[in-house]
This record gives C-alpha cells, sequence and structure tokens, in this order.
C-alpha cells in the first residue's frame, strides 16, 4: 500500500512513517522543514527515514498547491495521513495567522488533492484542544466543540469542518482524529515534558501553569502511531456505524475518533515522575493561567478499541522515563 504521509520531519509524523515502514508500507513524505524550532531536528528525523529504500519525499509548504499537486501525481497514494500544520496553542497567541495559512489553507489543499486523486482513504490529526471549554469529562467524540479557546483550536476544528463536506459531497472516506498531548522521544522542544527535562538538567526555574492545578491526558507517541496505523484500515462507511456511539456522520462517511490514553494525570505526578528519572528536583515557578488554557483533559478512548480493538495504555512514568533516555542521549546531557 502507498501511503502519502504530511509532517513526516515531524515529532509524530516521523514516528508513523518510521512504523509504517517497518511494516512494508511505501511511504512518501511531504515536509516544509520550517523553523518554528530546531530545524536540525527535522532533518535528522528525515535523515532517519530515508535509510528505507520504500521511503521518498517532497519538501515544500502546504500552501504552495502546485508543489503538493505534483508530489500527489507522481507518488498515487492510496491513503493520505495529514498530519503536518503550525501547532502549539500558545504560540497562535503570537502568530496566529501562521496557523490560518498552514492549518486552514494548507489542509485544504490535501483535501482537493485527495479529492482529485480519489483515494479510499484521507485521515486527518485534530486535536482534544477543539473540546475547548467543555467541562463534562471524558472528552467523548459527540461532544458538542463549538466553544474553542484559541485560534489553533479554532484553525483545527474549521479543517474538521472542512473535510466532513468534501466527504459528503464526494464520497471521500474520512477519518479525523484527535489527539491528546502527544509526549515521547523525538519530541518538539516547545513542549512541557521537553522544556521540564532541559530545565531540571540545567538547574532553571521550570514555568508550572495554574500554580500546578492542571490535569492532562498524555499519550505515548508510539502508541498514538500504532493507533493510527489500525485506523486506516478502519474505513468508514456511509450509513454503517458500528455501534450507537459511533460519531459517523450521519450524512458522509466521516468518523472522528479519540487518541488517548484515557487517563487524566495530574501534571505534578507528570513533573515528579520526570524528577525521579533524572534523580534531580526541579526549580519550581508557579503562575497563573495562561490565554487560552484548559485545566484539564480526558479522552474517552472506546470508539477507538472498538473500532481497532487497540487503546493506548503506556504508563507516563515508563513513557518519562523513555524520553529522558532519548534526551540525555541525543544532547548529550
Amino acid at each position: 500500500m502507498k501511503i502519502l504521509i504530511t509532517g513526516t520531519a515531524g515529532f509524530i509524523g516521523y514516528h508513523l512513517a518510521k512504523l509504517l515502514l517497518s511494516e512494508g508500507f511505501l511511504v512518501h513524505g511531504f515536509d516544509g522543514l520550517t523553523d518554528y524550532y530546531d530545524v536540525n531536528l527535522k532533518r535528522e528525523r528525515h535523515k532517519m527515514l530515508g535509510r528505507s529504500n520504500n521511503f521518498s519525499s517532497t519538501i515544500g509548504m502546504l500552501e504552495n498547491q502546485d508543489l503538493l499537486d505534483s508530489a500527489f501525481n507522481e507518488f498515487k497514494p492510496s491513503v493520505v495521513v495529514h498530519l503536518a500544520a503550525q501547532a502549539g496553542v500558545r504560540y497562535s497567541l503570537e502568530k496566529p495567522r501562521a496557523y490560518i495559512d498552514s492549518n486552514v489553507m494548507g489542509t485544504f489543499n490535501v483535501i482537493e488533492a485527495a479529492r482529485r486523486l480519489n483515494v479510499n482513504h484521507l485521515l486527518l490529526a485534530s486535536t482534544s484542544s477543539v473540546y475547548g471549554a467543555n467541562v463534562d469529562m471524558p472528552f467523548n467524540e459527540t461532544q458538542q466543540t463549538d466553544t474553542p479557546l484559541t485560534i489553533y483550536a479554532a484553525t483545527k476544528k474549521a479543517t474538521e469542518s472542512m473535510a466532513h463536506s468534501y466527504s459528503h459531497l464526494y464520497d471521500i472516506p474520512t477519518t479525523m482524529f484527535r489527539f491528546f498531548t502527544v509526549y515521547g522521544p523525538w519530541g518538539r522542544p516547545d513542549m512541557a515534558l521537553f522544556k521540564f527535562t532541559k530545565g531540571i538538567l540545567n538547574n532553571q526555574p521550570i514555568d508550572i501553569y495554574n500554580n500546578g492545578e492542571m490535569h492532562r491526558d498524555f499519550t505515548f507517541v508510539t502508541d498514538l502511531v500504532r493507533a493510527i496505523m489500525l485506523l486506516i484500515n478502519a474505513v468508514p462507511i456511509r450509513g454503517e456505524p458500528i455501534n450507537s456511539s459511533d460519531s459517523l456522520s450521519p450524512v458522509a462517511p466521516y468518523r472522528v475518533v479519540n487518541i488517548g490514553n484515557s487517563q487524566s494525570v495530574k501534571l505534578m505526578d507528570f513533573i515528579e515522575a520526570i524528577e525521579e528519572k533524572l534523580g534531580m528536583k526541579a526549580i519550581r515557578n508557579y503562575m497563573p493561567m495562561q490565554m487560552g488554557d484548559v485545566p484539564a483533559t480526558w479522552a474517552d478512548s472506546s470508539l477507538l478499541q472498538s473500532l481497532t480493538g487497540y487503546r493506548p495504555q503506556t504508563d507516563f512514568y515508563e513513557g518519562v522515563a523513555s524520553f529522558v533516555d532519548w534526551y540525555r542521549g541525543y544532547y548529550n546531557a
């Protein structure tokens, strides 16, 4: 099977491509290698993927429709997994236009290319941030998501709506997955685990928002990409929900699926796991809640399990230890 993945130099895209290549798939990556964070980290990920003869890539921006169309035309994928995006909740407060350009216009170009090639399955990444001001937890896919709290969440909600309309109009089997706080080796430097580990090792204060009164559903990256791989074969069929709680659209072969660990963990417990693995104590700088942030996330992943027989289950202590081992090895820290 030929699978085109956008964002293969990114954290999740790299891990997904690596897994699919190990399973014998042909993978083409499309990535812009933007400088939102250390480009060397992105280049190193692509370099490792390039060791496989089954991997090819195009370097370019999603907004470049001609280049994107050319990559689709030459590779002719049967499945598309769209992961590339401008990420980061807090950065969206500073550079909102980057999110419109990449997440909305870029996604539109991907959907258009998938429609033109009549792919067998289009899978797109969304985020738990679309649950916004919802307080009824665990979050499930049939809840309303009309209260996004950041432009990042709003752009992801927009992509969900665009994908649904295309699925309805052109009968494109589409799965939209909502990620919950993904972490692990080769993670992004702007993410909490990366910043906490770096700060503790350098004896620098770490910023802890909402005075530590935060809960997150931490999802280990290898669990997440295995779920995505299994969902490739869980193709939505119009009018055929698998059970009464299926999020399948009543008018399109379109489904939303949470991918989370189904466990809401206290932020302070997460920090203590890092301290324990490092054998060092953090210098804690307690701060108020940041604009657009939410106090808690928690995924109901029962639909994922019903579709695939699988759900993420890596304990956060094990996941943190794996990340710290990678970080210390990669940075010789």
